[in-house]
């Protein structure tokens, strides 16, 4: 079969591999019918992730169909169509009992294109499939639904839930890219009084409109300013830091208003400066964290009932076997307008390049 092999820093390529099998008896093999490319996966191509290993496949959701399970499974057999979850879950040891799954010690937590092969391919091995993968309902649209793998949950659970957004706060998202857009997404599910969202790129605020943010602040035009008049010199309730670099999260520190919050959910490859000198007496709140998926059943049914806009986040489709145009174009989101692509749906007949 072939899939997006990673060969060191700055180097990958779509390529044949080994097919997978079955190693234990909790195992299932996953045909791919749709993937797509995550902020972490470019994270690992400039080295931030050391763990990922040379020769290592990619990617680390996905949607498709049940070819073959080891005996122990219970929950879905061969002919399902799932959601591949970007955390596989043992469901056993001590964080599982408590669903910090992306904690598991069982042989689980982030390891799909992370310690073992991952998604970016023509089939996977995905272990511990009973709590690992999701039966989707048949109408369901695969570009559609490979979004709930990742961006939903984490957005939902390290930004929203973890933050604590309440009905009245206000909001600040700094990062308009896909997990700031589902953040502002399922923020709104709680009712804020306003989200603010800080981004650089013109489009990706007006995305943000859409998905309703009342107000919107260009990151390089003093988006503290803005966010301290909107409530008048107190800041945000909740900080939802959404990039993963030292600025972004040094703004939501001082962004936020005293007793509020602040929920890192970016993937921070340098280290950033915790300004303990001004925080300590303000009674802030930080949390951070991996995304654990035990909201992906509630997230689902959501999706289903048309309460999350999926669609409006994708604005490319390949072909699975196009994966190196798909990361060059997602690389260069700035110039592309890229939010999420999808290799491998149906609908990869259009590949669109909104404008700014």
């Amino acid at each position: 079969m072939k899939g997006y092999v990673f060969h060191g820093v700055g180097e990958a390529a779509w390529e044949d591999v080994p097919d997978p099998a079955v190693k234990e008896p909790t195992d299932a093999i996953v045909r791919i019918d749709a993937v797509t490319i995550c902020g972490t996966d470019l994270h690992i191509l400039k080295g931030d992730v050391p763990e990922v290993r040379p020769g290592t496949v990619l990617g680390h959701e996905a949607v498709g169909e049940i070819v073959e399970t080891g005996g122990d499974v219970r929950t879905v057999r061969p002919g399902d169509r799932v959601l591949v979850s970007c955390i596989t879950a043992c469901g056993r040891c001590a964080y599982c009992r408590q669903a910090a799954y992306g904690q598991c010690l069982g042989g689980g937590g982030w390891i799909l294109g992370h310690l073992i092969d991952g998604t970016q391919a023509e089939y996977v091995r995905v272990p511990h499939a009973d709590l690992s993968v999701h039966p989707l309902p048949g109408g369901m649209d695969s570009a559609d639904a490979v979004l709930l793998a990742d961006i939903f949950p984490t957005a939902y659970e390290v930004g929203v839930l973890n933050g604590r957004v309440a009905p009245g706060d206000t909001v600040a998202v700094v990062g308009a890219g896909p997990v700031g857009l589902a953040a502002i997404a399922t923020a709104r599910l709680f009712s804020p009084e306003r989200i603010i969202a800080v981004d650089l790129a013109p489009a990706r605020l007006e995305t943000a409109r859409r998905l309703g943010a009342d107000a919107v602040a260009d990151a390089g035009e003093d988006p503290e300013q803005l966010i301290a008049d909107l409530t008048g010199g107190l800041g945000a309730d909740v900080a939802i830091e959404a990039v993963g670099v030292p600025e972004t999260f040094e703004l939501c520190t001082r962004a936020v208003r005293p007793g509020g919050r602040v929920a890192n959910v970016g993937v921070h490859g340098t280290p950033a400066t915790l300004h303990l000198e001004t925080l300590w007496i303000r009674n802030v709140t930080l949390t951070t964290g991996l995304v654990d998926s035990y909201s992906t059943p509630t997230l689902l049914r959501m999706a289903t009932a048309g309460r999350l806009p999926t669609s409006a986040l994708v604005t490319h489709t390949f072909p699975l076997d196009a994966m190196p145009e798909a990361y060059d174009v997602f690389a260069q989101a700035a110039d592309t307008g890229a939010l999420k692509v999808v290799l491998g749906a149906e609908r990869h007949d259009t590949v669109a390049i909104p404008t700014a």
